[in-house]
């Protein structure tokens, strides 16, 4: 009996998928334990933040009998709730206040070379967005998903300049090319 013969087919064309240039980072993994006849059954709950590290951010959550299980959950979750943040050189236009149950979370933009100032779920959703100078402070609860979500929530309060002047109707001024390559003139010796 001959070999059968391959039909041609076209090369398999998989569903499209997201670019791998999120990053994903693992807030908290809680463990919960559900006393039955036969002993404890545990389950797993897990909190996770994704970014692209260019201004987008997003959290999920997820609980699944398994830890592998929920963290995948969670990351599929925060990944469909991305949301877009204003970043201004490596921090934030200006200082803010994020509110989310409990918790409140202070934003302060920061000179270059400070670095993240920052920790817990705070750093975690800072360091997803692709900000590397700020400092934060965490004020309320430290429950991990309400910091997480206040963090959020200040990041998305957050306007760049051209858009609040446009809001006011205002424009920015800039200095003309001669005006701003020119040095300041030295100032004169004081006589004695």
């Amino acid at each position: 009996m001959p070999p059968k013969a391959k039909k041609d087919r076209p090369p398999r064309q998989d569903t499209p998928r997201e670019p791998k240039e999120t990053t994903e980072k693992v807030v908290f993994i809680n463990r919960c334990a559900k006393v039955v006849k036969g002993g404890r059954r545990f389950s797993f709950s897990a909190l996770i933040v994704s970014g692209d590290q260019k201004g987008k951010v997003g959290v999920g959550f997820g609980k699944a009998n398994e830890v592998s299980e929920a963290i995948r959950k969670a990351t599929d979750a925060s990944k469909k709730r991305m949301v877009k943040v204003a970043v201004q050189e490596n921090t934030i236009p200006h200082m803010v206040t994020g509110e989310f149950g409990g918790g409140r979370v202070l934003l302060r933009p920061a000179s270059p070379g400070t670095g993240v100032i920052a920790g817990g779920g705070v750093r975690a959703v800072l360091e997803a967005v692709g900000i590397r100078d700020i400092l934060a402070k965490s004020l309320g609860s430290s429950n991990h998903a309400n910091v997480v979500h206040a963090t959020i929530d200040a990041l998305r309060q957050l306007r760049p300049r051209e858009e609040i002047f446009r809001l006011r109707g205002k424009t920015i001024r800039t200095k003309p090319a001669a005006e701003a390559a020119a040095p300041a003139p030295a100032p004169e010796p004081a006589a004695a």
